[in-house]
């Protein structure tokens, strides 16, 4: 019924507080873990003076040890930027390490800040590479993957090469070219997420919703805030269903897209509309003493309850 994302953005933090935040997410995959959880999802970017999370794999290994059954996802992981080897060899291990739990999901990325960081050309970064590697993974005949974008030829790459497909967006054709792609090359169609903007994507359950925009509101915001900035500067402001343009936490609120403050009662409703309820309980970097309780709140919401009497 819900899901559980991090990328450890937090502004400002210092190194202590840091700290805390990637031993926090360890902590909470192993709640939510025990609860019920449906996936636990991890995050890749670079050049990002947040501290975005940058590498996913090391988070998601450490989360496959403290878990036992949630599906951990690498969401995506910017293929162009990574030697090839190495990040087959990084996959593989995570393969063994979640006993075959873990997905990932490829993608091209859209920030050329990224691209300069590594010293790759960002307009050579459709080219991809398929590595042999040893040692052979946990799963039969390889681990879990996906590609991911927002775009028909993202469609069509994904369906080539016989993956999933994780879009940014529902829009019209994205699953339609993906299938034709996939059966054009001999392969069965397979996992196709299509998130519609309707969706949110950052849910936090309070007790009260103004006392819960009051304490998580500014949180929030900075993840908006900043996936709107670069998601405008890549032109893909308008195409990507979890951006929302707000510059306050009023406009946040009254947007009631892709970040809300709900109450337990209204969790439950957006599962019933959407059928799953999407959690990021470090959002922003906020304080954990802070997080935990929504995140309890959160599981407890969607826990099922035996009937009364």
């Amino acid at each position: 019924m819900f899901i559980a994302r991090f990328d450890l953005r937090a502004p400002g933090a210092t190194g202590p507080q840091r700290a805390a935040l990637h031993r926090t997410a360890v902590d909470m995959a192993r709640y939510v873990d025990a609860h019920g959880c449906l996936s636990i999802v991890v995050s890749e970017h670079h050049a990002s003076d947040d501290g975005y999370l940058p590498a996913p794999f090391q988070l998601a290994a450490a989360m496959a040890a403290a878990t036992s059954s949630t599906p951990i996802v690498v969401a995506l992981t910017l293929l162009p930027l990574h030697d090839p080897v190495r990040l087959a060899e990084d996959i593989i291990t995570l393969d063994h390490l979640s006993e075959g739990r873990a997905m990932v999901v490829l993608g091209l990325g859209y920030r050329p800040e990224e691209y300069e960081l590594f010293g790759v050309d960002f307009a050579r970064r459709g080219a991809t590479a398929e590595p042999r590697v040893t040692p052979a993974p946990y799963t039969s005949p390889r681990p879990t993957l996906a590609w991911g974008g927002g775009s028909l030829a993202a469609a069509r790459r994904a369906g080539r090469h016989g993956v999933g497909f994780f879009a940014q967006n529902d829009g019209p054709g994205m699953q339609e070219a993906y299938e034709q792609a996939a059966r054009d090359a001999g392969h069965e169609p397979g996992l196709c997420v299509l998130p519609s903007p309707a969706t949110p994507f950052a849910v936090f359950v309070a007790a009260d919703a103004d006392t819960g925009w009051a304490e998580v509101g500014r949180s929030l915001l900075v993840d908006a805030v900043a996936y709107h900035r670069w998601n405008a500067a890549a032109g893909t402001a308008d195409t990507t269903a979890s951006v929302t343009a707000a510059s306050t936490v009023d406009e946040l609120r009254a947007a009631d897209r892709a970040h809300r403050v709900v109450t337990a009662e209204e969790a439950r409703h957006l599962i019933g509309q959407h059928g799953i309820l999407a959690l990021h309980p470090l959002c922003g970097g906020l304080d954990p003493e802070v997080a935990w309780p929504y995140l309890r709140r959160a599981v407890e919401a969607v826990r099922p309850h035996p009937p009364a009497g």
